[in-house]
């Protein structure tokens, strides 16, 4: 669709033509960036990962149960990045689809919309299992490793003051991280691609 739209763009006038090239590459910019931010998000799941296998056998080898708060804001830290990454990736492909995409189809006069993959994926019958079940893959990577941490820490016994204020604070941060990714989870499915599909077949 993107060279279409470009061989379309022949046939206007010269400030239309320069608009229309600078729509389209802003589009191939921005296509750049949400692969390198799925890429590095994806990557910190791993990271995640491998910091809880880290924590555990330090843990283990020191025989030392407060090396578990350590957990928790290992995990926040990347979950935050991840949900923070993960929500530049779902923006970029809101622009395109509700902005970007109408800007330059209207331009070169595209008798249908333009960079139809940004909303047809979305329209998926299943997508909506799908982010319910990546919802429960974030809280469970990110949020109950650091839950599970302070629980073991805290009935473990000999709990001092600074322990129970660290353990307090890191309860608090955990359960905002685990509000947020909630918040920004996008369990909707696009109704709008089914209904103009049904409408164009009648």
């Amino acid at each position: 669709m993107l060279i279409s739209a470009r061989s379309e763009l022949n046939g206007l006038r010269r400030d239309e033509v320069s608009l229309g090239v600078l729509l389209a590459q802003e589009y191939d910019r921005l296509k750049e960036e949400q692969n390198h931010r799925i890429g590095t998000r994806d990557n910190l799941m791993y990271a995640t990962l491998v910091s809880i296998a880290g924590v555990v056998v330090g843990t283990y080898q020191a025989e030392s149960v407060d090396l578990l708060l350590l957990l928790p804001p290992v995990c926040v830290v990347l979950g935050w990045t991840y949900l923070v990454n993960d929500e530049k990736v779902s923006a970029i492909g809101r622009y395109i689809r509700a902005d970007l995409g109408p800007r330059l189809g209207a331009l070169v006069g595209a008798g249908q919309p333009i960079f139809q993959w940004e909303g047809s994926h979305r329209s998926d019958r299943r997508r909506r299992s799908r982010k319910i079940f990546q919802l429960a893959t974030d809280l469970t990577t990110f949020c109950l490793p650091g839950m599970i941490a302070i629980i073991i820490r805290c009935i473990a016994g000999d709990l001092s003051i600074l322990s129970a204020a660290v353990a307090t604070v890191e309860i608090i941060m955990v359960l905002f991280l685990a509000q947020q990714i909630m918040v920004y989870a996008d369990l909707t499915r696009d109704r709008s691609r089914n209904t103009a599909d049904a409408r164009s077949a009648s």
